[in-house]
């Protein structure tokens, strides 16, 4: 049954239907008894949990931006290596990078040298897609599109209308969704809802009833042709280890934003549930606190004293300890609703407001120099500081080179900061 085919899911924009697309046909294809590697492109959290969840296997983030071209090669080719099909889901338009088409999907498809299957919601228009998927198709002349998936079609006629526009763009037409209530998703509070019932078998049926997916695992090209030197990359890959140690906060919401390649970089991990359970620190080399919504958790996060002062007490004794975004909230001495305010670890001694009239977004990629080193990573909250921005131990900038005024904050052994990383320092 092995097919190692691969192939990038993009769209024009966002809200084109690419994630419920690729979610379907990951759980497709897993029921049909491929192996499916999942991708995302970017430093997405939310998107992987879906994938993760149909596929049975870890989604792997690819981002040019915070890695070099070769090391998204090498991801690729690593978790990867014993899959039947690859499927990396895209970001936003298939060309919105950080600067014009830099860190894009289509740069992501041109690094692997895969095809593109491009997702078009059609809702509202029919000839007027040969001009939309003409500039799309002819815009960068370095990749290759596998096909096209229409989706919101409003009835067999219109598909009719839509397969001639393929047929004279001499583009495959891979298929259609119809509008349907099963393919709307409610939105919620920094992205899609990751704690709905992912094993929607309603959109496998309808996937199967108007996709040509046997057709699009035909005339993908086989994977060994896009990435002929996998074994030298596997080796560079397993060179990048770590032998440290780590325990590592996660839950389901309120510390759940986490790399796979960075929990494969440690040599032990070991997890425990701030809001139920007490962490020992024996052998371990980094307490590692990754983002999350603990603002959502707050009487379950206060309620375990036991962990917020066995955390406090590891910091202050020199314990090291990475806390990003929701970590760093919780290592601050409180955050306060509109409720009222609720104790953490007070490690920082800091106030965060998670209320309505406070909430502003922050996001965006960052890039900072420490001790030497060059970290790149995001940042994404609503919650702000109370009053004025703690000064920080080095300046922080985003993509462009910009400066924004992201604190990053050292405590003894401890650092924190909003931004994300996306490589934890072994030596901070």
């Amino acid at each position: 049954m092995s097919i190692k085919a691969s192939f990038l899911i993009a769209a024009p924009t966002s809200g084109s239907g690419k994630t419920t697309i690729a979610r379907g046909l990951m759980k497709l294809f897993t029921q049909k008894g491929y192996r499916v590697q999942p991708f995302k492109c970017g430093p997405d959290y939310i998107d992987t949990k879906f994938h993760t969840a149909v596929c049975g296997r870890p989604s792997i983030n690819l981002d040019t931006y915070m890695a070099s071209p070769e090391h998204v090669r090498e991801l690729f080719a690593h978790y990867g290596a014993d899959a039947d099909i690859c499927v990396v889901e895209g970001m936003m338009g298939l060309f919105d990078g950080y600067n014009r088409e830099l860190g894009s999907s289509y740069e992501i498809a041109q690094v692997l040298d895969i095809p593109v299957v491009l997702v078009v919601d059609a809702k509202s228009a029919a000839y007027s897609m040969a001009a939309l998927l003409s500039g799309f198709i002819n815009f960068r002349k370095d990749i290759c599109f596998a096909g096209v998936i229409f989706n919101k079609v409003g009835s067999e006629r219109h598909f009719q209308m839509l397969q001639q526009v393929c047929d004279d763009l001499s583009i495959t037409c891979l298929g259609y969704l119809p509008k349907s209530p099963i393919l709307e998703h409610t939105s919620r509070y920094l992205g899609l809802d990751f704690s709905e019932d992912t094993d929607n078998q309603a959109l496998v049926q309808l996937l199967e009833n108007h996709i040509c997916w046997e057709k699009l695992l035909e005339i993908l090209p086989g994977r060994e042709q896009i990435i002929p030197t996998l074994g030298a990359r596997l080796c560079r890959f397993a060179c990048r280890r770590t032998n440290h140690s780590a325990l590592v906060a996660r839950n389901a919401e309120s510390f759940s934003f986490l790399y796979q390649e960075t929990l494969d970089k440690f040599k032990q991990v070991s997890f425990f549930n701030p809001e139920t359970e007490v962490p020992s620190f024996d052998g371990i080399d980094l307490l590692y606190l990754p983002g999350g919504y603990p603002e959502k958790h707050l009487e379950a996060l206060t309620r375990n004293e036991a962990a917020r002062k066995a955390i406090k007490t590891f910091a202050d004794n020199g314990g090291r300890i990475i806390a990003e975004c929701g970590g760093m909230m919780y290592l601050c001495k409180e955050i306060i609703t509109d409720e009222g305010s609720y104790p953490m670890c007070d490690v920082l001694p800091y106030s965060i407001s998670a209320r309505q009239d406070d909430r502003k977004l922050s996001l965006g990629y960052r890039q900072f120099t420490l001790n030497g080193q060059q970290f790149r990573g995001h940042e994404f909250h609503y919650t702000q500081f109370v009053g004025d921005i703690p000064p920080s131990i080095t300046q922080v900038y985003n993509a462009k080179g910009e400066p924004v005024p992201t604190p990053v904050f050292r405590y003894k052994n401890v650092w924190a900061s909003y931004t994300h990383l996306y490589q934890i320092p072994s030596d901070l």
